[in-house]
């Protein structure tokens, strides 16, 4: 299974439809929110099954703030994470994703990268699509493949 995963596109889509064109075709697609009033136009162009939750920049939206789903053997806590101060650390992050019974806490929000496979809550960020701010500040998305036995691999890519 093969999982795009996005985050503060801020309702700038042409870097993501760039990196779907690359990617594709995929299985799952996820958008850790900031797309700004874009969701729908989002949800047409992936032509797969779309998971958003909105960012701090999404307003008058009626999608669900955290979710929980289960990709291969992982059940996964998806957020922006500014409710959980990720600018200063994944410690709180974890902490609830490991109370919500989540394996890993995927996020966005900081437009920075990041993959940590430490501790007990794996946390991933995939940057941001449009605005980084990580040294090189080249846009940033993540590929996670769950392979034939359900385990998760992680690939940061940049456009």
């Amino acid at each position: 299974m093969k999982i795009l995963i996005v985050s503060d596109s801020h309702g700038r889509n042409t870097n993501l439809e760039k990196v779907l064109e690359k990617v594709k075709p995929i299985d799952v697609f996820l958008h850790l929110g900031d797309f700004e009033g874009s969701e729908e136009y989002i949800r047409k162009i992936v032509g797969c099954r779309a998971e958003m939750v909105p960012g701090n920049n999404d307003y008058f939206t009626g999608l669900e703030k955290d979710k929980l789903l289960t990709l291969g053997n992982y059940t996964i806590f998806l957020t922006h994470g500014h409710r959980y101060g990720v600018n200063f650390g994944t410690e709180r992050l974890k902490e609830i994703a490991l109370q919500y019974g989540a394996d890993i806490a995927i996020f966005g929000h900081t437009h920075r990268p990041l993959i940590d496979m430490s501790g007990a809550v794996w946390a991933v960020n995939p940057g941001s699509i449009t605005q980084p701010r990580q040294e090189g500040g080249k846009p940033s998305y993540i590929i996670m493949e769950i392979d034939q036995n359900g385990q998760a691999h992680f690939t940061l890519n940049y456009l």
